[in-house]
């Protein structure tokens, strides 16, 4: 089997000789590995490690595409600006890390429907990749890799124009509002991807991106989930599945409440699966095994100790449970790569993990 072959077995629950693999770099990661002279400069980790998948297509959701950003402050290590969302953030600027939420100036309704909305109601080519999704996806396909569309879905589309805050409480106080938020932001990525994938081809699945927990707690309740999120995610997935395309979600935190609903909803795939936020993937694939496939949950931590008795006993605690339950899996940690993790133990986690077939 190819890389291409491995992926879409496994995103339909199906044997493989091998099982896929791949993960993201740091780029501090990066960095090192290129500093101690283990990949060039111009390397392609993909191709250098061998990964299974290339992803391409990222859509720019920031509202006002003719806003230009403002810095309102610059420090040697950050910079605070108000973007095209009218939102303030504060960014490294010389390491990864979530921005830091200041400030919003949507935090209801009304300022939703002023500044937002209108924005996001008719396609703008603007805001599709279109060329590096081509060259991206034609790459893949040379290489026998599987491709995949990757990018947000409602909740993290949400979160960058009114902060969390504000949308947790519009959830309990204006569950109307952020409801067609969910939908505005769903059928934004939808039009887009139609223009894209009727000018460019489709990709062999999609990957949303959706940070819906936090340590040992998903944001929401699973009833406020399936009332407010869900509908969005159907939109979504449902658009994917009319493409024959299966739908991989990645979600940090504790999201296990509601995995039923977003399996109903219509997920392939769950990925990341935090361990220190408390999803463990064995627990999962007894309860959903063979309804879907699953993706990530070795714990970096035990990766980046680079102590390779642990890894193994790491990988073949969380593996063959899955395989087990009829479901598919694609090798991956459960939170991308950090510098503490060396290059040889990486390569040596790809390899032993993909060799932990059925």
């Amino acid at each position: 089997m190819n890389h291409r072959e491995r992926v879409l077995k496994s995103l339909a629950n199906q044997k493989t000789d091998l099982l896929p693999a791949g993960d993201t770099l740091w780029g501090e990661t990066r960095s090192k590995y290129v500093a101690e002279g283990k990949m060039s400069e111009s390397a392609d980790a993909v191709d250098h490690f061998d990964m299974s998948w290339r992803s391409g297509g990222w859509l720019n959701s920031t509202a006002d595409l003719d806003f230009e950003e403002r810095v309102i402050e610059e420090t040697e290590d950050t910079r605070l600006t108000i973007s095209g969302n009218h939102a303030t953030m504060r960014t490294w600027k010389n390491q990864s890390g979530t921005p830091e939420h200041v400030d919003f100036a949507v935090q209801d309704r009304a300022t939703w429907e002023k500044l937002i909305r209108p924005h996001l109601l008719n396609v703008d080519r603007r805001r599709i990749p279109f060329e590096s999704y081509r060259e991206k996806k034609e790459k893949a396909a040379r290489e026998e890799r599987g491709f995949c569309w990757s990018g947000v879905a409602p909740f993290e589309q949400i979160h960058p124009v009114c902060g969390h805050e504000y949308m947790l409480l519009g959830m309990a106080m204006d569950p109307d509002w952020v409801k067609d938020m969910v939908m505005t932001f769903a059928e934004l990525t939808i039009s887009h991807l139609q223009v894209l994938f009727a000018e460019e081809g489709t990709p062999d699945f999609l990957w949303f991106y959706e940070d819906m927990g936090f340590k040992e707690r998903p944001f929401m309740s699973p009833a406020m989930y399936e009332d407010i999120v869900q509908p969005g995610h159907a939109r979504l997935f449902e658009f994917a599945h009319r493409l024959g395309l299966k739908v991989v979600v990645h979600s940090c935190g504790m999201v296990e409440p509601l995995v039923p609903g977003m399996i109903d909803a219509g997920m392939d795939c769950l990925q990341a699966m935090e361990v220190k936020a408390g999803m463990d993937m064995p627990r999962l694939a007894e309860k959903y095994g063979g309804r879907i496939a699953f993706c990530g949950n070795i714990d970096i931590r035990i990766i980046a100790s680079n102590d390779r008795r642990a890894i193994d006993e790491e990988l073949a605690r969380k593996i063959p449970p899955v395989l087990d339950a009829g479901s598919g899996y694609i090798v991956a940690s459960d939170h991308s790569i950090p510098p503490e993790v060396e290059y040889d133990t990486l390569r040596y986690f790809f390899d032993a993990g993909s060799r932990l077939v059925k």
